[in-house]
């Protein structure tokens, strides 16, 4: 059915009930949907002719800005007493609270004073140096002492109870901040929103009008400046800049990526320390040892590693400049899988395994006596009055008869370039390369110096939370920058010959009003041409 109203109509009021389209027929319910057309003059732009369609279904939902003087009635909640209603309240006062922005302040804090308190307090250590470092008889600020480090378990503070709930803590607000904060915006700013009135557009934070437009050519020019233009009707609107929208988002999930590496790496990896002297070899499940209840061996566990050769770098002073290490690594079948010659800052890895060089030592001197040999004398550290000096020493017996005192021939060493020998009453000798044959005589004895046998420090560890932080920290940098993003948004309205604009934007504001205002100059004006007056 279609019904015109004439523009000479003063006022024409419809009343339709609810059933007034309904039509009963054999039991059987028909609806019978309808047109108004009518023509209205206004004194600004002519006839204009609108349709309005009336419908069984239900209209879309309006969004807030549609009509911002008219407010839906609010659906009282409904509210259950005792038990159920509580359980039904609960979560979302839950997560209010956890989604408090001082809260999350103040948990990185204390996060960040653990990890300080963590550097502070030795690491590892066994207990009997807690107990000598931190005695009850003298506290640390009056209170602390060892058993305040055992009972928190602050000697393994990044695996220790306390600093992972923390991280629990903290992830579990960023991830209420997100449902509750980001994630609604992010649907609100997805909306595609066409403003009807030009008093609501009038009302945003850059408003203009161009009284001789077309909403049509605003459309081309926001589009050639990077918007995302919809057009319906008289209504346009455009936006750009989502991305930065889902940015916040983004950085929530990095920040839970880096936290759940750092406790899969606490929580989940194997750590080790061994000295091995140039020749020998160890298996490397007998030196890695669990740091938390996530670590889990695997098959690289099983590998051999032989040390093939240990050597260092000597600056012109004398001083040591670098240590190396000639590394074989042998499978259960006893293959050799790898072979790599590591320095410090350049490590080995291995199936989830990297093996650093950290440290040296002197572990034997091989010596010829009369041309009997060569034994292996055994090194061992010396105690220097301070300083990080290393010196190690060792003791040749000489056979004599006629002492009851066990005496022999010093030797000491602090690297492997030189050794430097003493007689049996202490005095000084002479100074021998390793390797030079060159004999020195010592009470009667020839001591010849073959060689001087270095050990090697390496470190071993399993990080599997290493990949999970690097992406995290990676993730974090992109959504930071993305976040920079303006997310900037136009509404427009074609009222007769006149087009109305306003938009609004999250940041950059004072820019978004230029770059508005220079889009708009580019708008072409609409000229209307008279025939009157013209001369054939």
């Amino acid at each position: 059915m279609e019904i015109l109203l004439k523009p000479t109509l003063p006022r024409i009021t419809l009343s339709l009930k609810s059933q007034s389209h309904l039509l009963r027929s054999n039991s059987h319910l028909r609806t019978l949907p309808f047109t108004i057309s009518c023509k209205l003059r206004t004194s600004q732009d002519g006839n204009i002719s609108k349709k309005i369609m009336l419908s069984e279904v239900a209209p879309p939902p309006l969004s807030e800005n549609d009509s911002p003087n008219r407010e839906a009635p609010a659906k009282p909640p409904s509210r259950r007493g005792g038990a159920v209603g509580l359980l039904q309240r609960l979560p979302r006062r839950v997560l209010t609270v956890l989604s408090n922005l001082r809260l999350a302040i103040g948990e990185m804090f204390t996060i960040a004073a653990l990890m300080a308190l963590g550097t502070f307090i030795e690491q590892g250590e066994p207990l009997d140096f807690y107990v000598q470092k931190y005695p009850e008889d003298n506290p640390v600020l009056g209170f602390f002492t060892w058993k305040w480090i055992q009972i928190l378990g602050f000697d393994h503070m990044f695996s220790s109870p306390v600093f992972l709930g923390m991280l629990i803590l903290l992830a579990t607000s960023l991830m209420a901040c997100t449902y509750t904060t980001q994630i609604p915006i992010v649907k609100v700013a997805r909306r595609w929103t066409f403003l009807s009135s030009s008093e609501t557009i009038r009302k945003q934070e850059v408003s203009d009008s161009l009284p001789r437009a077309s909403v049509n050519d605003l459309g081309v020019i926001l589009m050639g400046a990077g918007y995302e233009v919809f057009v319906k009707g008289p209504a346009l609107y455009a936006f750009k800049g989502l991305a930065g929208r889902f940015a916040p988002i983004g950085v929530h999930f990095a920040m839970l990526l880096i936290m759940a590496g750092g406790t899969l790496s606490a929580a989940g990896s194997f750590k080790g320390v061994v000295t091995v002297p140039q020749g020998l070899n160890f298996v490397v499940g007998d030196v890695l040892g669990p740091s938390g209840f996530l670590s889990k061996p695997t098959e690289a566990f099983n590998t051999e590693v032989h040390v093939n050769k240990f050597y260092m770098d000597y600056y012109d002073s004398g001083e040591v400049s670098q240590f190396h290490t000639d590394l074989s690594l042998y499978d259960i079948d006893g293959k050799e899988v790898l072979r790599k010659t590591i320095s410090v800052n350049d490590p080995l890895r291995y199936g989830g395994i990297t093996i650093y060089q950290t440290d040296w030592s002197i572990s034997a001197l091989q010596v010829l006596k009369d041309g009997e040999g060569p034994f292996n004398l055994a090194m061992a550290p010396l105690q220097l009055n301070g300083g990080d000096k290393k010196l190690y020493g060792t003791f040749l017996p000489v056979d004599d008869p006629d002492s009851s005192q066990v005496k022999g021939i010093s030797m000491l060493a602090r690297d492997l370039q030189s050794v430097v020998l003493y007689d049996q009453e202490g005095k000084f000798a002479g100074v021998r390369r390793p390797n030079s044959k060159l004999p020195i005589e010592i009470d009667g004895k020839k001591i010849e110096v073959v060689d001087a046998i270095g050990s090697s420090g390496l470190d071993l560890k399993t990080d599997p939370g290493v990949p999970v932080v690097y992406a995290g920290f990676g993730a974090l940098m992109l959504t930071t920058c993305i976040s920079l993003l303006s997310h900037s948004q136009i509404w427009a309205l074609q009222d007769g010959t006149t087009v109305f604009i306003g938009g609004k934007t999250n940041r950059a504001k004072a820019e978004f009003s230029s770059e508005v205002n220079r889009l708009l100059d580019r708008v072409p004006e609409i000229v209307e041409t008279s025939q009157q007056g013209i001369i054939q």
